[in-house]
């Protein structure tokens, strides 16, 4: 499979940041996105709401259904699925992309955060991928695809924020067991996860400002590879903890100075993976 056109995704936030960026790379195809994010109205720190970035999928090629639903809600997620199946007749690619974040060291996180961060992240993921399976399950290509990273059991991915780890490698885990649990029945499980920082507005206003985004690279380099991994065939392609710039490297790309923010900035690690 080459394209994604009149294949229609379920994707968990998507309202801005890379959520966006690969929506809008779908849509290039000539996708059908369903947006389900919890923001309605504009974020007083970050740009885009569901509405907004409907808009933009439309004026990238594709079709849009905007869902307000908070993932952590059973009913809601159920209500978002529905609604797409019955405008867009299924389902055939599911993107966990929704995520709670604090950095925050043990004796620093609020057991509220910590709620919040297993309830988006593991549960949300898990919920959402249950929700969709049914539907995934007639596609003839079916692929989930977990914004989440390779699961390195290693002391250093651990000891700065306890709590957000967890919650991180619990959408890893999903992918290693739904993986397994699928596979004969076709439908690909994987994750996807940055090298470097990507540079969207929650890291430039909420984690490292103007300087962490010179030392980044652009969504659009999350977004090639996704489309790269959901293209591929769901029996042949699943169980693999991806890392951006090895899929792009795959798919033939050489040269990833395009994606650079600012080509003549050294490059940050992200969490969870080494730099090269």
């Amino acid at each position: 499979m080459s394209d994604l056109k009149g294949k229609t995704m379920f994707l968990s936030g998507g309202s801005r940041g890379i959520g966006l960026a690969i929506a809008k790379r779908a849509a290039q195809d000539g996708a059908n996105i369903i947006i389900a994010a919890k923001t309605a109205e504009p974020h007083p720190k970050l740009p885009g709401t569901i509405y907004s970035a409907a808009e933009e999928i439309e004026e990238a090629g594709g079709k849009a259904l905007p869902v307000v639903c908070d993932i952590r809600d059973d009913k809601a997620v159920k209500a978002a699925v529905a609604a797409g199946v019955e405008k867009f007749g299924g389902i055939d690619l599911c993107v966990n992309n929704a995520s709670a974040i604090s950095l925050t060291p043990t004796l620093q996180t609020p057991m509220r955060r910590f709620d919040l961060m297993h309830q988006i992240n593991t549960r949300g993921t898990f919920l959402v991928s249950q929700t969709c399976l049914p539907h995934l399950l007639e596609s003839d290509n079916p692929h989930i695809l977990n914004l989440s990273p390779p699961l390195n059991m290693l002391e250093k991915w651990f000891k700065n924020h306890v709590a957000y780890t967890m919650a991180k490698f619990g959408m890893s885990m999903c992918v290693l067991g739904m993986a397994g649990e699928f596979r004969e029945k076709g439908v690909a499980v994987n994750a996807l996860w940055p090298r470097t920082v990507i540079a969207t507005a929650a890291v430039k206003n909420l984690l490292g400002g103007d300087e962490m985004i010179k030392r980044s690279r652009k969504p659009e380099i999350m977004a090639d590879a996704a489309h790269f991994i959901l293209t591929q065939p769901s029996r042949e392609f699943t169980g693999n903890f991806c890392i951006d710039d090895e899929v792009m490297e795959r798919a033939g790309v050489t040269d990833l100075a395009p994606y650079a923010v600012d080509a003549s900035s050294e490059l940050m690690a992200d969490f969870f993976v080494e730099p090269r």
